[in-house]
Protein backbone atom coordinates (compact mmCIF):
# COMPACT_ATOMS: atom_id res chain seq x y z
CA UNK A 1 0.00 0.00 0.00
CA UNK A 2 1.30 3.26 -1.36
CA UNK A 3 -0.45 5.64 0.84
CA UNK A 4 1.55 7.44 2.97
CA UNK A 5 1.62 10.36 0.92
CA UNK A 6 -1.02 11.37 -1.98
CA UNK A 7 -0.07 11.46 -5.21
CA UNK A 8 1.03 14.58 -6.79
CA UNK A 9 1.06 16.86 -10.46
CA UNK A 10 4.78 18.59 -10.10
CA UNK A 11 4.50 21.13 -12.62
CA UNK A 12 7.91 21.81 -14.72
CA UNK A 13 9.28 25.73 -15.04
CA UNK A 14 11.83 27.27 -16.28
CA UNK A 15 11.60 30.61 -15.06
CA UNK A 16 10.16 32.63 -12.08
CA UNK A 17 7.72 34.01 -13.79
CA UNK A 18 6.26 30.18 -14.99
CA UNK A 19 6.51 29.07 -11.06
CA UNK A 20 4.24 31.88 -10.27
CA UNK A 21 1.61 31.67 -12.63
CA UNK A 22 1.70 27.50 -12.32
CA UNK A 23 1.05 28.40 -8.66
CA UNK A 24 -1.28 30.49 -9.50
CA UNK A 25 -3.00 27.86 -11.54
CA UNK A 26 -3.23 25.56 -8.69
CA UNK A 27 -0.33 23.52 -9.32
CA UNK A 28 0.85 22.56 -5.22
CA UNK A 29 4.76 21.24 -6.79
CA UNK A 30 7.41 22.57 -9.16
CA UNK A 31 10.14 20.84 -10.47
CA UNK A 32 12.58 23.96 -11.30
CA UNK A 33 14.56 23.47 -14.67
CA UNK A 34 17.71 25.58 -13.65
CA UNK A 35 18.31 28.73 -11.95
CA UNK A 36 17.04 29.91 -8.52
CA UNK A 37 14.02 29.07 -6.55
CA UNK A 38 12.49 32.21 -5.03
CA UNK A 39 11.89 31.50 -1.11
CA UNK A 40 8.39 33.11 -1.67
CA UNK A 41 7.14 30.23 -4.10
CA UNK A 42 7.86 27.78 -0.80
CA UNK A 43 4.86 29.09 1.09
CA UNK A 44 2.68 27.92 -1.82
CA UNK A 45 3.92 24.98 -3.48
CA UNK A 46 6.26 22.10 -2.97
CA UNK A 47 9.74 22.83 -4.62
CA UNK A 48 11.55 19.64 -6.13
CA UNK A 49 15.46 20.05 -7.46
CA UNK A 50 16.22 16.84 -9.26
CA UNK A 51 19.26 15.08 -8.01
CA UNK A 52 18.19 15.70 -4.58
CA UNK A 53 14.61 15.54 -4.34
CA UNK A 54 14.03 13.48 -6.88
CA UNK A 55 16.57 11.16 -8.45
CA UNK A 56 16.73 10.54 -12.22
CA UNK A 57 17.07 7.26 -13.78
CA UNK A 58 16.95 6.42 -17.63
CA UNK A 59 15.06 3.16 -18.27
CA UNK A 60 16.12 1.73 -21.86
CA UNK A 61 17.12 -2.03 -21.02
CA UNK A 62 15.97 -4.45 -18.23
CA UNK A 63 19.48 -3.62 -16.79
CA UNK A 64 18.28 -0.28 -16.15
CA UNK A 65 15.48 -1.54 -14.01
CA UNK A 66 17.91 -3.19 -11.45
CA UNK A 67 19.86 -0.09 -11.57
CA UNK A 68 16.37 1.51 -9.81
CA UNK A 69 16.20 -1.40 -7.28
CA UNK A 70 19.64 -0.65 -6.43
CA UNK A 71 19.48 3.28 -6.00
CA UNK A 72 16.11 2.71 -3.85
CA UNK A 73 18.02 0.54 -1.79
CA UNK A 74 20.10 3.22 -0.77
CA UNK A 75 16.99 4.63 0.86
CA UNK A 76 16.14 7.56 -1.48
CA UNK A 77 13.08 8.95 -0.91
CA UNK A 78 11.88 9.34 -4.52
CA UNK A 79 12.88 7.90 -7.99
CA UNK A 80 11.93 9.83 -11.45
CA UNK A 81 11.95 7.13 -14.47
CA UNK A 82 12.92 8.83 -17.30
CA UNK A 83 12.94 6.78 -20.95
CA UNK A 84 12.48 8.33 -24.42
CA UNK A 85 8.79 6.78 -24.45
CA UNK A 86 6.89 5.76 -21.38
CA UNK A 87 5.71 1.86 -21.22
CA UNK A 88 3.83 0.13 -18.90
CA UNK A 89 5.54 -2.98 -18.75
CA UNK A 90 9.02 -1.51 -16.97
CA UNK A 91 7.16 0.45 -14.60
CA UNK A 92 4.71 -1.88 -13.56
CA UNK A 93 8.34 -4.39 -13.22
CA UNK A 94 9.56 -1.68 -11.43
CA UNK A 95 6.44 -0.77 -8.67
CA UNK A 96 6.49 -4.40 -8.15
CA UNK A 97 9.97 -4.43 -7.09
CA UNK A 98 9.77 -1.27 -4.78
CA UNK A 99 6.68 -2.47 -2.73
CA UNK A 100 7.48 -1.75 1.13
CA UNK A 101 10.80 0.18 0.43
CA UNK A 102 9.01 3.95 1.10
CA UNK A 103 10.93 4.77 -2.20
CA UNK A 104 8.73 7.11 -4.69
CA UNK A 105 8.29 6.79 -8.46
CA UNK A 106 7.80 9.82 -10.32
CA UNK A 107 7.49 9.50 -14.32
CA UNK A 108 7.55 12.34 -16.69
CA UNK A 109 5.08 12.74 -18.85
CA UNK A 110 3.88 14.71 -22.69
CA UNK A 111 0.85 14.69 -22.25
CA UNK A 112 -2.34 15.43 -19.99
CA UNK A 113 -3.97 12.13 -21.21
CA UNK A 114 -1.03 9.87 -19.78
CA UNK A 115 -0.68 11.09 -16.75
CA UNK A 116 -4.46 8.67 -15.80
CA UNK A 117 -2.97 5.56 -17.21
CA UNK A 118 0.69 6.40 -15.21
CA UNK A 119 -1.38 6.76 -12.15
CA UNK A 120 -3.48 3.82 -12.61
CA UNK A 121 -0.62 1.29 -13.43
CA UNK A 122 -0.92 -2.08 -11.17
CA UNK A 123 -4.07 -0.48 -9.99
CA UNK A 124 -1.58 1.54 -7.56
CA UNK A 125 -0.08 3.87 -10.21
CA UNK A 126 3.13 6.03 -9.42
CA UNK A 127 3.21 8.09 -6.86
CA UNK A 128 3.38 11.17 -9.31
CA UNK A 129 3.87 12.61 -13.08
CA UNK A 130 6.03 15.63 -14.39
CA UNK A 131 4.61 17.42 -16.53
CA UNK A 132 5.45 20.95 -18.45
CA UNK A 133 2.12 22.26 -18.86
CA UNK A 134 1.14 24.55 -21.83
CA UNK A 135 -1.78 26.43 -19.82
CA UNK A 136 -3.48 26.59 -16.67
CA UNK A 137 -6.32 24.66 -18.00
CA UNK A 138 -4.11 21.89 -18.47
CA UNK A 139 -2.53 22.27 -14.73
CA UNK A 140 -6.45 22.36 -13.23
CA UNK A 141 -7.37 19.16 -15.45
CA UNK A 142 -4.68 17.15 -13.48
CA UNK A 143 -4.89 18.82 -10.13
CA UNK A 144 -8.35 17.21 -10.83
CA UNK A 145 -7.20 13.61 -11.14
CA UNK A 146 -5.60 13.38 -8.06
CA UNK A 147 -8.51 14.64 -6.24
CA UNK A 148 -9.93 11.28 -6.87
CA UNK A 149 -12.32 9.86 -4.30
CA UNK A 150 -10.54 7.03 -2.62
CA UNK A 151 -12.93 6.19 -0.13
CA UNK A 152 -16.83 7.40 1.38
CA UNK A 153 -18.82 6.77 4.02
CA UNK A 154 -21.15 4.28 4.35
CA UNK A 155 -24.52 4.36 6.46
CA UNK A 156 -27.37 2.25 6.67
CA UNK A 157 -31.45 3.57 6.25
CA UNK A 158 -34.71 2.08 6.73
CA UNK A 159 -36.44 1.38 4.11
CA UNK A 160 -39.91 3.20 4.30
CA UNK A 161 -42.30 2.68 1.36
CA UNK A 162 -41.42 0.95 -2.02
CA UNK A 163 -44.25 1.18 -5.15
CA UNK A 164 -44.96 1.21 -8.59
CA UNK A 165 -44.52 4.33 -10.72
CA UNK A 166 -45.48 3.14 -14.07
CA UNK A 167 -43.22 3.40 -16.84
CA UNK A 168 -40.10 5.52 -17.38
CA UNK A 169 -36.77 5.71 -18.95
CA UNK A 170 -33.86 4.14 -17.10
CA UNK A 171 -30.01 3.80 -17.46
CA UNK A 172 -27.72 1.16 -18.21
CA UNK A 173 -23.98 1.86 -17.31
CA UNK A 174 -21.71 -0.53 -19.27
CA UNK A 175 -18.04 -0.16 -18.04
CA UNK A 176 -14.63 -1.28 -18.94
CA UNK A 177 -14.34 -2.61 -15.68
CA UNK A 178 -15.11 -6.10 -14.49
CA UNK A 179 -17.17 -5.59 -11.20
CA UNK A 180 -16.47 -7.39 -8.29
CA UNK A 181 -19.47 -8.41 -5.47
CA UNK A 182 -20.22 -6.05 -3.64
CA UNK A 183 -19.67 -2.64 -6.04
CA UNK A 184 -21.88 -0.40 -7.21
CA UNK A 185 -23.31 3.01 -7.85
CA UNK A 186 -24.41 5.51 -5.62
CA UNK A 187 -27.38 6.56 -7.43
CA UNK A 188 -30.66 8.95 -5.89
CA UNK A 189 -33.51 11.74 -6.72
CA UNK A 190 -31.68 13.74 -4.08
CA UNK A 191 -28.16 14.70 -3.51
CA UNK A 192 -28.50 14.12 -0.03
CA UNK A 193 -28.94 10.11 -0.31
CA UNK A 194 -27.65 8.24 -2.59
CA UNK A 195 -28.45 4.62 -2.85
CA UNK A 196 -25.88 1.41 -3.21
CA UNK A 197 -27.34 -0.05 -6.11
CA UNK A 198 -25.43 -3.64 -7.16
CA UNK A 199 -23.69 -4.25 -10.18
CA UNK A 200 -24.79 -7.67 -12.33
CA UNK A 201 -21.70 -9.94 -11.41
CA UNK A 202 -24.87 -12.11 -10.16
CA UNK A 203 -27.18 -13.69 -13.07
CA UNK A 204 -30.29 -14.79 -12.66
CA UNK A 205 -32.27 -17.85 -13.39
CA UNK A 206 -32.76 -16.46 -16.80
CA UNK A 207 -30.19 -13.75 -17.39
CA UNK A 208 -26.61 -14.60 -17.20
CA UNK A 209 -24.12 -12.02 -15.40
CA UNK A 210 -22.82 -8.72 -16.39
CA UNK A 211 -19.96 -8.50 -14.74
CA UNK A 212 -19.22 -4.75 -16.53
CA UNK A 213 -23.03 -3.25 -15.78
CA UNK A 214 -24.87 -1.32 -13.04
CA UNK A 215 -28.24 -0.99 -14.51
CA UNK A 216 -28.79 2.24 -12.29
CA UNK A 217 -32.34 3.03 -12.88
CA UNK A 218 -33.65 6.63 -13.83
CA UNK A 219 -32.64 9.12 -16.15
CA UNK A 220 -33.00 11.76 -13.39
CA UNK A 221 -31.18 10.50 -10.85
CA UNK A 222 -27.70 11.60 -9.54
CA UNK A 223 -24.77 9.56 -9.20
CA UNK A 224 -21.12 10.37 -8.24
CA UNK A 225 -18.02 11.57 -10.90
CA UNK A 226 -14.44 10.07 -9.73
CA UNK A 227 -14.00 14.10 -7.78
CA UNK A 228 -17.66 13.38 -5.39
CA UNK A 229 -18.98 15.82 -8.06
CA UNK A 230 -22.52 14.80 -9.21
CA UNK A 231 -23.54 13.88 -12.42
CA UNK A 232 -27.01 12.96 -14.06
CA UNK A 233 -27.25 9.62 -15.27
CA UNK A 234 -29.06 11.18 -18.63
CA UNK A 235 -25.70 12.89 -19.41
CA UNK A 236 -23.37 9.81 -18.93
CA UNK A 237 -21.67 8.80 -22.11
CA UNK A 238 -18.97 6.63 -23.89
CA UNK A 239 -15.38 7.39 -22.58
CA UNK A 240 -17.02 9.50 -19.29
CA UNK A 241 -15.79 8.79 -15.75
CA UNK A 242 -17.91 7.40 -12.63
CA UNK A 243 -17.08 6.41 -9.01
CA UNK A 244 -17.74 2.58 -8.47
CA UNK A 245 -18.16 2.21 -4.76
CA UNK A 246 -17.84 -1.05 -3.10
CA UNK A 247 -20.10 -2.04 0.19
CA UNK A 248 -17.10 -1.43 2.69
CA UNK A 249 -16.95 2.30 1.54
CA UNK A 250 -13.28 2.04 -0.70
CA UNK A 251 -13.90 3.16 -4.17
CA UNK A 252 -12.38 3.09 -7.83
CA UNK A 253 -12.35 5.56 -11.30
CA UNK A 254 -14.00 3.35 -13.98
CA UNK A 255 -14.44 4.17 -17.63
CA UNK A 256 -18.30 3.92 -19.46
CA UNK A 257 -17.74 1.82 -22.13
CA UNK A 258 -21.46 2.11 -23.35
CA UNK A 259 -25.34 3.50 -21.78
CA UNK A 260 -28.36 2.06 -22.88
CA UNK A 261 -31.81 4.00 -21.95
CA UNK A 262 -34.44 1.84 -22.42
CA UNK A 263 -38.23 2.35 -21.36
CA UNK A 264 -39.55 -0.35 -18.31
CA UNK A 265 -41.15 -0.37 -15.79
CA UNK A 266 -40.04 1.39 -12.65
CA UNK A 267 -40.26 1.23 -8.95
CA UNK A 268 -39.79 3.96 -6.02
CA UNK A 269 -37.45 3.02 -3.33
CA UNK A 270 -38.08 5.35 -0.24
CA UNK A 271 -35.49 5.36 3.25
CA UNK A 272 -34.42 7.31 6.02
CA UNK A 273 -31.25 7.34 7.59
CA UNK A 274 -31.12 9.46 11.09
CA UNK A 275 -33.53 11.68 9.82
CA UNK A 276 -32.58 12.52 6.45
CA UNK A 277 -34.97 11.06 4.03
CA UNK A 278 -34.30 10.18 -0.26
CA UNK A 279 -35.66 8.24 -2.60
CA UNK A 280 -34.40 6.61 -6.05
CA UNK A 281 -36.49 5.12 -8.92
CA UNK A 282 -35.37 1.89 -10.52
CA UNK A 283 -36.03 -0.74 -13.21
CA UNK A 284 -38.44 -3.20 -11.52
CA UNK A 285 -36.87 -6.61 -12.17
CA UNK A 286 -35.28 -9.53 -10.57
CA UNK A 287 -31.50 -8.11 -11.59
CA UNK A 288 -31.81 -4.53 -10.06
CA UNK A 289 -30.15 -5.10 -6.26
CA UNK A 290 -29.54 -2.95 -3.61
CA UNK A 291 -26.99 -3.67 -1.01
CA UNK A 292 -28.25 -4.68 2.85
CA UNK A 293 -27.04 -3.12 6.03
CA UNK A 294 -25.16 -7.11 6.43
CA UNK A 295 -23.56 -6.78 2.83
CA UNK A 296 -25.63 -8.95 1.13
CA UNK A 297 -27.86 -8.21 -2.05
CA UNK A 298 -31.01 -7.70 -2.18
CA UNK A 299 -33.58 -7.68 -5.35
CA UNK A 300 -36.09 -4.65 -5.52
CA UNK A 301 -38.71 -7.12 -6.44
CA UNK A 302 -38.55 -8.47 -3.20
CA UNK A 303 -37.64 -5.35 -1.33
CA UNK A 304 -39.64 -4.31 1.70
CA UNK A 305 -40.80 -1.57 3.98
CA UNK A 306 -38.62 -1.95 7.49
CA UNK A 307 -35.44 -3.44 5.81
CA UNK A 308 -32.29 -2.08 5.99
CA UNK A 309 -30.12 -1.20 2.82
CA UNK A 310 -26.81 1.03 2.26
CA UNK A 311 -26.53 4.49 1.25
CA UNK A 312 -24.38 7.45 1.30
CA UNK A 313 -25.40 10.84 3.02
CA UNK A 314 -23.63 13.93 1.43
CA UNK A 315 -22.37 16.71 4.08
CA UNK A 316 -24.65 19.30 2.44
CA UNK A 317 -27.83 18.90 0.08
CA UNK A 318 -27.74 21.60 -2.08
CA UNK A 319 -25.58 21.20 -5.60
CA UNK A 320 -24.49 23.58 -7.80
CA UNK A 321 -23.20 22.25 -11.75
CA UNK A 322 -22.12 19.16 -9.10
CA UNK A 323 -20.37 20.62 -6.50
CA UNK A 324 -21.92 20.78 -2.97
CA UNK A 325 -22.65 24.19 -2.17
CA UNK A 326 -24.32 26.16 1.26
CA UNK A 327 -27.51 27.18 0.44
CA UNK A 328 -31.11 26.22 1.31
CA UNK A 329 -33.09 23.77 -0.76
CA UNK A 330 -36.04 21.51 -0.07
CA UNK A 331 -36.07 18.51 -2.70
CA UNK A 332 -38.98 16.30 -1.91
Amino acid sequence: MSSIKPKEIIVEVSSVKEAEEAAAAGATALLFREGAQPAELKTRARIYTLGRDLVPVRVSKPSDVEEVYRIARTGVEAVLVETSDVRIIPLENILAGLQGTGTRVFVRIGSVDEAESMLGVLEKGVDGVIYRASSASEIGLLSEMVKQVRRVELRTARVTDVFDVGMGERVCVDTTAMLRYGEGLLVGSMARMLFLIHNESVGSRFTPPRPFRVNAGSVHLYTLGPTGKTLYLSELKSGMRVLMVSKDGSARVVAVGRVKIERRPMVQVNAESDGTWGSVTLQKAETIRLVTAKGEIVDVTTLSKGEEIIVWLSSKAARHMGMEVDEYIDEV
